[in-house]
């Protein structure tokens, strides 16, 4: 596996813009120079390095699933039958087909080797998605799953202190 590439040391603007974009990406150039003590076009040269540098990898909506008509969240544990290259890459590719599949992790310490959070309209459409789809990719060799009541805290901000 290849070494993860650091950005170098940030400095407080730095970290300041990226505090502030991670909570609201939509916020005006001006707004956000305002916000950390710059003038614009400082501040917009900083955001663009970040962008080029690769830390700053993109910007999103957050969506509520709910409004949508997904009123069931799970996570799934998936183990594997045998631990290759191929048949990771085979379950990644197909999981990552899945709209319902809003996360997937490669997992260690579990007897699980995937963890998946999907999203589903009810609990048939989960039994669909588990039974025809899933525990059908080549190599899965069991799952297992549990209900989210309630998230607790659904921070996706990475600190940057």
């Amino acid at each position: 596996m290849p070494a993860i590439d650091t950005f170098p040391a940030l400095d407080r603007y730095d970290r300041h813009i990226l505090d502030i974009l991670q909570r609201d990406g939509r916020i005006s150039n001006q707004e956000l120079a305002e916000r950390i003590g710059l003038s614009p076009s400082p501040c917009l040269r900083r955001v663009r390095a970040l962008e080029e540098s690769g830390l700053i990898v993109g910007y999103r909506a957050l969506v509520d699933s709910k409004r949508l008509g997904y009123s069931l969240m799970a996570l799934l544990h998936i183990s594997m039958d045998r631990h290759t290259p191929e048949r990771f890459a085979n379950f990644e590719e197909k999981v990552a087909a899945l709209p319902q599949v809003l996360e997937c992790l490669l997992i260690t310490g579990q007897e699980a080797d995937y963890q998946l959070k999907v999203v589903v309209r009810d609990m048939e459409d989960y039994q669909d998605l588990l039974l025809n789809r899933i525990t059908r990719i080549d190599g899965v060799s069991g799952a297992h799953s549990s209900f989210v009541l309630r998230r607790v805290i659904d921070n996706p901000a990475v600190p940057v202190g």
